[in-house]
């Protein structure tokens, strides 16, 4: 490529007055013109803060992705930009998912870059910088934030998240005492990175390995291993030669990578969020994928990834048994992917996985041996949940997936921790329990609130999964017979608002059927009695999300973001 080929020599290349400006602030930089002018800048786009524990390595990271993009020729700046941490971020970090969109698409528009390293992992940090990376559509390469290190406590191998849930849940039904939780909270995360399980933090850095946005194995590799040192340095090398060949991300995001990263996900057991994110992503590259895609993907794509939470192992396990290459690796020999599309190493996924292994067939099973045979996530219709709704059927009882019981309806999550262990809430183990008012429009944001407590007398009781149904999300660490993203929300008006207590509801998960057992004429009475909830957000992001946010189904991008339309490139003059 020559210097006059680069996008970045359009502000510093030429001689008028705003290139003369632009190579002036270089020098109040300290930049000497021979470090920078005439080759790639590459911008590092960086998540880290300091209250996201599963980023707080990447300022290291970031220093390494340079050290790759010097080694090439190319010249490394980096981009703080927003930090999306699942942990303490209120009400839910799938507010911001957009906002960091947005920053990211204009940040790499608006400024001198010919190519993106995205430093991210935290569940929305991966879509959120993918899809304002694919609107901008340049050269780009994810670097993934990987996996902490699995956790202990007394002699027990713990998995971040899904371990909680279970942990909170023996101390509610008095099992677990002060000393014991107090040694679980230092016992659950143990180091930097992205929790260990299968939740959707590893779902989704694993599809967008399997989509060819991060170099070869890099999901899996755990935060502080040093083969993530290496990986950064690599990536930053990469990401110089993706510039030099004009591998825009629009080149690598086709219809058929969409599908490959579906097949993935179903075939890692993974997070229910991944459908949403997936949805969204792929409106960015203007490519039509839908609820129905994932429900034929499951139907035909086993599980072969025995991680939890439907499974027994961690990521840790999974990165040793072979990782995401080992595993699209078996996937690729039963004809389950499109090999001979382009990945970011500039070759073919199938010459990518040519030499790809499997070193533990417990942990990654063979097609003939799967843990399920047919992929643990269905969607659901019926008039509850007439534009669909999903549930990861893996990871609940299987007594439960045929099952009909009366509503104990909630009205929101407030309502919810108010009542949900009042000794007088008329609930039993049959109860399917409903949470409403928790969509994108009603969490807002659509907090991970559909893995709905179990009632503390049904706890000690021994009973441990319960039908729930929301318009929410829930974590991809949860587990549960939970019913999630019924479109549309409650908010809105969508079936869900109509529920009342003891309504029976039927789930048939073999029938893919959600379905309030109330006669029409009665449901058309409570419509006509329904009035709109008050707004969430009179002002601010919050109003602009609530003004073009859309439902589940269609992914919860904004609607101006989503749609198809050029914008012009920036004139630095």
């Amino acid at each position: 490529m020559k210097p006059e080929d680069l996008r970045s020599h359009r502000w510093f290349g030429g001689g008028e007055l705003r290139d003369f400006s632009h190579r002036a602030r270089a020098r109040q930089l300290g930049l000497n013109p021979e470090e920078h002018l005439g080759k790639p800048l590459i911008a590092i786009l960086n998540t880290w803060s300091g209250i996201n524990p599963c980023h707080m390595h990447l300022r290291e990271r970031a220093e390494q992705v340079a050290r790759g993009v010097w080694q090439a020729g190319g010249f490394p700046v980096e981009f703080p930009v927003a930090t999306l941490s699942e942990t303490y971020q209120k009400p839910t970090p799938m507010l911001y998912r957009n906002l960091l969109a947005m920053e990211t698409e204009e940040v790499l528009r608006s400024y001198p870059v010919d190519g993106a390293v995205l430093l991210g992992g935290c569940d929305k940090t991966t879509p959120a910088l993918l899809m304002g990376a694919a609107s901008a559509d340049l050269p780009a390469l994810f670097v993934p934030a990987g996996p902490m290190l699995r956790g202990h406590w007394r002699g027990t191998t713990l998995g971040s998240g899904t371990d909680m849930w279970k942990y909170w849940d023996d101390r509610r039904a008095g099992l677990l005492g002060d000393r014991e939780l107090a040694e679980l909270e230092s016992g659950l995360a143990r180091s930097p990175g992205t929790c260990m399980t299968m939740g959707t933090a590893s779902t989704m850095t694993a599809a967008v390995e399997a989509m060819g946005l991060t170099l070869p194995g890099a999901a899996a590799i755990p935060a502080v291993d040093s083969a993530h040192h290496r990986l950064a340095a690599a990536s930053g090398r990469r990401i110089v030669e993706m510039v030099a060949s004009g591998l825009t991300l629009s080149k690598i995001l086709t219809a058929a990578t969409y599908v490959d990263a579906v097949t993935t996900v179903v075939a890692l057991g993974g997070s229910t969020n991944a459908v949403i994110h997936l949805i969204a992503m792929a409106g960015r590259s203007g490519i039509p994928l839908g609820l129905d895609d994932f429900d034929r993907v499951a139907r035909r794509v086993p599980v072969l990834a025995d991680v939890r939470p439907g499974g027994r192992y961690l990521m840790e396990d999974f990165y040793y048994a072979g990782g995401v290459p080992g595993l699209l690796s078996r996937l690729a020999g039963a004809g389950l992917l499109h090999t001979d599309r382009v990945v970011a190493t500039g070759r073919t996924l199938g010459e990518e996985l040519a030499d790809a292994l499997v070193h533990d067939d417990d942990v990654i099973r063979p097609a003939a041996n799967p843990v399920a045979a047919e992929g643990g996530l269905a969607v659901l219709r019926g008039n509850l949940a007439p534009d669909g709704a999903v549930i990861k059927h893996i990871a609940a009882e299987p007594h439960l997936l045929r099952h009909t019981g009366p509503a104990v309806v909630f009205d929101g999550y407030a309502d919810l921790k108010h009542r949900i262990d009042d000794p007088a809430l008329p609930v039993t183990e049959r109860s399917v329990l409903v949470l409403r008012d928790a969509g994108p429009l009603g969490g807002p944001g659509m907090p991970e609130y559909g893995m709905l407590p179990i009632p503390a007398r049904l706890l000690a009781e021994g009973v441990r999964d319960m039908v729930r149904v929301s318009d929410a999300r829930m974590s991809g660490t949860s587990y549960g017979a939970c019913v999630l993203h019924v479109a549309p929300e409650s908010y809105v008006g969508g079936p869900l608002a109509l529920v009342r207590d003891g309504d029976p509801i039927t789930l048939d998960v073999p029938a893919r059927a959600l379905t309030l057992d109330v006669d029409d004429a009665e449901l058309a009475r409570r419509r006509a009695a329904w009035r709109p909830p008050a707004p969430r957000h009179e002002r601010g992001y919050g109003a602009l999300y609530a003004a073009h946010i859309t439902q589940a189904d269609r992914g919860c991008d904004f609607d101006f973001l989503a749609r198809a339309g050029a914008n012009p490139e920036p004139d630095p003059r």
